[in-house]
């Protein structure tokens, strides 16, 4: 029984400390969605593809 005194306290500590980090990555997530990060790169990513000419556009989607 004395080789198991703390145990409880360290597992606590372990599950504290997954819990923390993601409430931490939510907590990023929901600020980066909040600010149109997302939104803004899809459209950066896309744009590139909008300015080609309506064949090139069509066979760059089939291309992927």
């Amino acid at each position: 029984m004395r080789s198991e005194r703390g145990q409880g306290t360290v597992e606590y500590a372990v599950v504290l400390a997954g819990v923390l980090c993601m409430v931490v990555a939510l907590g990023v997530l929901a600020k980066a969605m909040g600010e149109g990060l997302f939104v803004e790169h899809a459209l950066m990513s896309a744009s590139h593809h909008l300015q080609l000419a309506a064949l090139g556009s069509v066979a760059d989607v089939f291309a992927f």
